[in-house]
């Protein structure tokens, strides 16, 4: 079997005029980004507003482990396989992270044959979306220190500043700096750092704004720090939100591509679901219901994470209506949650596969608990056994639940075809039964007591000093109301990234809280969860290149 960019560099790609003319796009609709990719017009969703949408498919997962789930996969891969039965399905993505390209987790392309392209310049560049997120953000970081060197009429505490520049990169050695050394001329000196792009607020904003101006007041709300009298100062008191709205127009605009078997593609936002809500932009799967019958799109890691704030965060800002879940897992992440080694898992192993069943059984009971119907998608590999895929799916009809085994990596559609009739069952006898798990008129420690509880399994949590000084000081501003983004490891359903399986009687700490008031939403930060991650000792980095040819070498 080839690797995957050997895979996209063999195929044919349609010129991207031929696939907004099967979404029935007309030349106002959508501008070109060269001949394989272009940007939807920011007009698009507004024309199509009174159209009916079409039913929405949101892809999960089980708790990631290194031996690989395949979630982009299975999303890319359905996708393909409902128009292969003659239903019209759009994919709708998030942008890679170059943090994880370069450094361990790889992209999100999908892989195999079933795979978005053109995967390098979707897991590179692309169209510059996460760059201009990059220059927004650290715009801002910009404006207030020259605000603060040219006066300072806000009197904003430089000790209390909150807001951190970005690199998408993963640069351990920039979490903690100090910045404007060298005298007055350069500033005034103060405790600084980087978090990934991925995690700025900026990018949260543009993936939950609905338009323009949406996202202009957005920005505007965003809590830069905080005065010497310890009062919020936002991007709104600083004049800014105009300068950075300009800075983001064309990053507004969802990007349109088409995977391996040409089917249309919708690509826009990345933000993390370890450190962020880990779902694409609100105005790419709405934009993807009303041109599609069926839009297919995915929540980053398991559904402890991007599910779970995929449908208290996503769905409550863009009023969501989801009709089915595929929960992907596979015998070789079972495996491991089950007590394998990764350097074991080619070997077939009965016993530790039932022993990880546990943690599968967990995030289809997060799902049930939502009130949203699901089938179980089992992503097979090479070094699969039959007897290891046969025992997943009876361990899933003694219990009722709805199963398929997909061979889409290496099949393409046609390997996710009983996936694809199984969930258009599930999705077309939905009856709007969704319920969130929490209300938003709740206290943020009850909010954040029921994610732990019903989502991850734990017995409670527990707020640090400085938390609960942070939770005093929030619910004095009014901010309780808000939703909770619970910033976890995705490694374990607990705090602690090697508790493999379904681990039970653990307290989840919750050790800072961060306001996200443009977002529309508190961040819990849990563990040792970190908002700029480090490379590996072999990073991914170490076997790219560039050809001859021009073409990339060892991007997967």
């Amino acid at each position: 079997m080839n690797k995957d960019i050997e895979i996209a560099q063999q195929t044919t790609l349609e010129p991207i005029h031929n696939i907004a003319e099967q979404l029935h796009l007309t030349r106002e609709d959508w501008e070109p980004y060269g001949q394989t990719k272009a940007k939807l017009s920011e007009q698009l969703f507004e024309k199509l507003k009174h159209k009916k949408s079409g039913k929405i498919i949101l892809v999960t997962s089980i708790n990631p482990t290194p031996a690989g789930e395949g979630k982009s996969t299975v999303t890319v891969g359905l996708g393909q396989a409902l128009n292969q039965i003659g239903k019209k399905a759009i994919i709708a993505l998030r942008e890679p992270s170059l943090g994880p390209v370069m450094g361990l987790k790889g992209g999100a392309a999908g892989g195999g044959y079933s795979q978005v392209l053109p995967m390098e310049d979707i897991n590179l560049h692309f169209t510059g979306d996460i760059h201009a997120i990059t220059t927004a953000n650290n715009a801002l970081a910009a404006f207030i220190d020259n605000h603060i060197h040219r006066g300072n009429t806000l009197q904003i505490d430089a000790r209390r500043i909150e807001w951190k520049r970005v690199l998408d990169i993963n640069d351990r050695a920039l979490r903690q700096t100090i910045i404007g050394l060298g005298g007055p001329k350069q500033g005034v000196p103060r405790e600084d750092g980087f978090t990934i792009t991925v995690a700025s607020e900026i990018m949260a904003v543009l993936c939950l704004a609905t338009d323009l101006q949406d996202l202009k007041q957005k920005l505007a709300a965003i809590v830069v720090g905080y005065t010497f009298d310890n009062q919020p100062v936002t991007v709104g008191d600083l004049k800014v939100e105009g300068a950075l709205t300009l800075l983001l127009k064309d990053a507004m605009k969802p990007n349109l591509v088409q995977t391996t078997e040409n089917t249309p593609a919708i690509i826009h936002g990345g933000p993390f679901a370890n450190i962020a809500h880990g779902c694409n932009s609100i105005i790419a799967t709405k934009t993807a219901a009303k041109l599609a019958d069926y839009t297919v799109t995915e929540a980053g890691f398991g559904a402890d994470l991007g599910a779970e704030k995929y449908f208290h965060i996503k769905s409550r800002a863009g009023n969501i209506q989801t009709s089915a879940v595929v929960i992907v897992a596979t015998v070789r992440a079972l495996k491991m949650h089950g007590g394998i080694a990764k350097d074991k898992l080619a070997t077939e192993n009965i016993a530790a596969l039932e022993a990880g069943m546990d943690n599968l059984q967990k995030h289809i009971e997060t799902i049930q608990a939502f009130h949203v119907p699901f089938v179980v998608a089992i992503n097979q590999f090479p070094t699969d056994t039959e007897q290891e895929t046969t025992f997943i799916q009876e361990w899933c009809q003694e219990r009722g639940y709805e199963v398929a085994l997909t061979t889409v990596w290496a099949d393409g559609g046609k390997g996710g075809i009983d996936l694809a009739e199984k969930i258009i069952a599930k999705a077309d006898g939905f009856n709007s039964t969704y319920q969130p798990l929490y209300d938003l008129d709740e206290p943020l420690t009850e909010k954040m007591r029921k994610v732990a509880q019903k989502v991850y399994g734990a017995h409670d949590i527990e707020l640090t000093k400085s938390a609960q000084e942070q939770l005093r000081f929030f619910e004095e501003q009014g901010w309780s109301n808000l939703p909770v983004c619970m910033a976890k490891t995705q490694y374990s359903l607990s705090d602690n990234p090697a508790l493999l399986g379904r681990p039970t009687g653990f307290t989840i700490t919750i050790r800072e809280l961060r306001a996200s008031i443009g977002a529309g939403f508190i961040v819990a930060l849990t563990g040792d969860v970190l908002t700029m991650p480090g490379l590996p000792a072999k990073p991914a980095a170490l076997q790219m290149d560039v050809g001859e040819d021009g073409k990339a070498k060892g991007l997967f």
